[in-house]
């Protein structure tokens, strides 16, 4: 069993390439992904008219882990990601192999709850059974994933444009619906009461997933320990801007109880306040929806095939086909794991089962930069965030956990 920041074979340097406004698009659109696509709705159906509240919340809550991620990206600006920070914190390859395996499964849980979203838009305009197509994705994109497919930071781009601008849409067509904040100010008080606001924001959490997938390219980002942070917190800010405005034009809309039922709730939206056909937003819900269960799919099979080139897990799922130069064996797996959860749970149970995944990762995130922080405050060249900022982000992720099973 090797050390982890070992490697089994000798490599070439990665090229600093990637500038602050690739990263920060790389970032978001990783965040915007197919979370607020899919989970609007079931957040207006707990959260009610305070829906915009729970996003914010959501995002408050994120915020502090983003300065972790960022600190520890540019002390250890390496692609191996979460694994590395707990090697470098607790000298552990076990703990370092657990919290490998839970990114692997937070993947796999984030690629099924998205696979329901794929469903819910497809059937907007064609009644096919639910089973058929979900299986019929999940095996088509692990089939694209093992062909070999290499996305550029410059496409991740363009999608992410594209992403963006079907929410722009929403806001522009449904904004006339909610043209003052005093949606926003309605819903302040206890509407679904307190609770709901909260566990609303548990859900809407896994709608600002990825962020934490920028420290995996840190070692082709120009001035990793300056762009990395700045790149997240945009990536955040513009985001949690996006989901909140979003989620008052929803509940101007269309009603709560009307948004939770729907499986294509921005579809409904568009709908509703054009008079239009939603196809616009499909076909860009469609797209958002198949690059993140891509992204997570091959993401999961990357992890495995790392940990078993570690010699943590069988070398079985280390073999690369040669045509493709892929982990092929690992790919398979993390599909037919894809598959199960799919098939086995609803889309609100996926979403929050991922977010407790990636909550617990956050946990030991800045619990890691806690500890690396008593050894070790400074880093010269490294900005370095008071020791509050983990701590705070410690409590607000165990906090998340907590209160989503207390209020409930």
């Amino acid at each position: 069993m090797s050390n982890f920041p070992e490697t089994t074979t000798p490599s070439a340097p990665l090229k600093r390439r990637v500038g602050l406004w690739l990263l920060l698009l790389y970032g978001l659109g990783n965040i915007l992904g197919a979370g607020i696509y899919v989970l609007v709705g079931k957040v207006a159906g707990v959260a009610g008219g305070a829906t915009a509240w729970a996003f914010v919340l959501a995002s408050a809550g994120v915020a502090f882990t983003v300065f972790s991620y960022a600190e520890l990206a540019a002390r250890y600006p390496v692609s191996a990601g979460v694994a590395v920070y707990l090697y470098q914190a607790f000298n552990r390859p076990w703990l370092s192999l657990f919290v490998g395996l839970l990114v692997m499964v937070s993947g796999i849980t984030s690629a099924a709850t998205i696979s329901h979203g794929f469903v819910g838009y497809v059937q907007v305009f064609w009644d096919l059974p639910t089973v058929p197509l979900i299986c019929g994705l999940i095996v088509v994109l692990g089939g694209i994933a093992i062909w070999g497919i290499s996305e550029s930071v410059k496409v991740v781009a363009l999608l992410t444009v594209a992403e963006a601008g079907g929410l722009v849409l929403i806001v522009m067509f449904g904004g006339h619906y909610a043209i003052t904040v005093e949606p926003l100010i309605q819903a302040l008080p206890t509407s679904p009461g307190l609770s709901g606001v909260v566990v609303g924001a548990f859900l809407a959490f896994y709608a600002f997933i990825g962020f934490e997938d920028m420290v995996n390219i840190a070692e082709e980002v120009k001035r990793p320990e300056r762009n990395l942070p700045l790149a997240a917190l945009l990536a955040l800010l513009i985001a949690t801007v996006l989901y909140a405005l979003v989620s008052v034009v929803a509940t101007s809309v269309i009603s709560p109880a009307e948004l939770a039922a729907s499986d294509a709730p921005l579809a409904l939206i568009y709908e509703r306040s054009t008079g239009a056909s939603p196809l616009p937003i499909v076909a860009i819900s469609l797209f958002a929806v198949v690059n993140g269960a891509l992204i997570q799919i091959i993401m999961g099979a990357r992890m495995l095939y790392g940990m078993a080139r570690q010699g943590w897990l069988p070398s079985v799922l280390g073999q690369v086909w040669q045509p493709t130069a892929t982990p092929v064996i690992a790919t398979v797996l993390v599909v037919v794991l894809t598959l199960v959860f799919a098939l086995a749970m609803p889309l609100e149970r996926l979403a929050e089962l991922t977010s407790l995944l990636v909550l617990l990762i956050f946990v030991m995130v800045n619990g890691a930069l806690l500890r690396i922080k008593r050894r070790q405050p400074l880093v010269e060249g490294v900005r370095c965030y008071p020791l509050w900022v983990p701590a705070v982000g410690l409590a607000i992720s165990v906090g998340f956990i907590a209160a989503r099973w207390l209020l409930v």
